[in-house]
């Protein structure tokens, strides 16, 4: 039975549901929002003595042979309690519960939670990148307006978080990657406040979106330079009819898209490159737990297959184990 840890309006993994019930492959979804619903028990071994009841359902631990940890939600505490302190202190608890849940599936996952903390790491990803043979743009990681002035000087510059791309408050906002104009000194006070990416600017003929499912590849070229306002970031905008087109990379570049994988310990992973006017293909990050629903809508690939394909095989090698 294959476990998929995510949420309820998690819709990229309804492409994964629909694919394993038409294989009429077992499976239990956890929304793990919905945890405090549940009855549930951890023993402390074996690795596998742990269960989960929801309505007239339960699952064991021996059960599971594979595991996709996608989008899962905070532990929402039952309407029946009203004080906020032992709302927290209950969501706090479920939260402690599902890190110990997730170490049981260590070698069950399709990329486990630890793998994908340290994969987020855009600086690693980037000095990797360059090991296995990729072009990278300059870059740096700072917060000195020095550092910033020798890549702006050189030509465009862009800039971009390192992690938190999404302001909350109020007004929740996002944070595109955005072109540095003219870096003056009156700046220094405000770049000085945290660190950023700043990339030398890859005159771009289109971007590319890299799905990686284990050894397949997937890749698609997104024509981000027909419409201005996503010549530098093709996320800005959300315009549904931005084109995109499957492609096929060079096969050294396949390669290396594969190793990286495997230098960060993922079997997925959704890598973006960019193409230049001279059809030079750049390293910018690659997003273990990324989106791909989209990409299959708009090009047709069976990544969902893909996925279902991968999960079955962790499965059977793990019972072979």
């Amino acid at each position: 039975m294959l476990l998929l840890v995510t949420n309820r309006r998690d819709i990229t993994m309804d492409y994964v549901v629909a694919e394993l019930q038409r294989r009429k492959a077992a499976y239990f979804r956890l929304n793990t929002e919905l945890l405090p619903e549940t009855l549930c028990t951890l023993a402390s071994y074996p690795r596998s003595a742990w269960s989960i009841a929801l309505g007239d359902r339960t699952i064991h631990g021996d059960q599971i042979t594979a595991a996709y940890f996608r989008r899962p939600g905070a532990p929402i505490a039952p309407n029946s309690v009203n004080d906020a302190g032992e709302r927290g202190y209950i969501e706090a608890e479920w939260g402690s519960f599902l890190k110990s849940l997730y170490s049981r599936l260590d070698k069950q996952w399709l990329n486990s939670p630890t793998n994908i903390f340290l994969a987020e790491d855009k600086p690693l990803q980037l000095m990797l990148a360059h090991e296995l043979g990729f072009d990278i743009p300059a870059t740096a990681i700072t917060n000195n307006i020095q550092s910033v002035r020798r890549i702006a000087e050189v030509g465009q510059a862009i800039g971009k978080p390192l992690r938190q791309a999404v302001l909350t408050g109020e007004s929740e906002r996002v944070i595109f990657t955005s072109r540095l104009n003219k870096v003056e000194d009156q700046q220094a006070e405000a770049i000085a406040i945290t660190p950023f990416i700043v990339q030398s600017e890859i005159v771009k003929k289109y971007d590319v979106r890299v799905t990686v499912v284990g050894d397949q590849i997937f890749a698609a070229a997104i024509w981000s330079q027909d419409h201005s306002e996503t010549e530098v970031d093709w996320r800005q905008g959300s315009r549904p009819d931005l084109k995109h087109e499957a492609i096929k990379l060079p096969i050294h570049v396949e390669e290396q898209c594969r190793r990286l994988l495997k230098r960060l310990n993922l079997r997925f992973g959704a890598i973006d490159l960019v193409c230049d006017r001279e059809d030079r293909l750049w390293f910018l990050e690659i997003n273990p737990n990324g989106q791909w629903a989209w990409i299959e809508n708009m090009t047709g690939f069976p990544i969902a297959s893909a996925l279902v394909d991968e999960l079955l095989r962790i499965g059977r090698d793990s019972v072979q184990a």
